[in-house]
């Protein structure tokens, strides 16, 4: 899985979001699926390059929003619970959410403020 994950360490938005959002956004397509088991903490933060509390903390938001759960003897595994998350309204489907996360990295590397990118957003809804 860590193939799939990457660390832009140049970035504006911190490794630990990175790392959160990349996982959250496999979960959303489908590509890790519940009961999927994710890379211990020191492994992630080894394959990355980045210091384990980073991914700890990754891993503890992750948890917090309902999409992971940390197992004692099965280690941190993707919930039941992950697709009710990103799909409230039952309107959104994986696809959507991940391109919707993706806009919002691309637009927080860029610099943009949350109100700045809703208003493009609303401008190219209205065109």
């Amino acid at each position: 899985m860590s193939a799939r994950i990457t660390v832009d360490v140049a970035s504006a938005i911190p490794p630990y979001d990175q790392i959160r959002s990349q996982i959250s956004s496999l979960i959303a397509v489908g590509s890790l699926e519940e009961g999927s088991r994710l890379p211990t903490v020191r492994s992630l933060a080894s394959d990355l390059g980045v210091a384990p509390g980073t991914v700890a903390r990754a891993y503890k938001e992750l948890e917090s929003a309902g999409l992971i759960e940390s197992r004692r003897r099965n280690g941190t595994v993707v919930t039941g619970g992950a697709r009710g998350t990103h799909n409230p309204a039952d309107t959104d489907t994986p696809e959507v959410s991940a391109a919707v996360v993706h806009l919002i990295q691309s637009a927080r590397r860029a610099g943009l403020d949350d109100d700045t990118l809703m208003n493009l957003v609303r401008a190219r809804l209205e065109t």
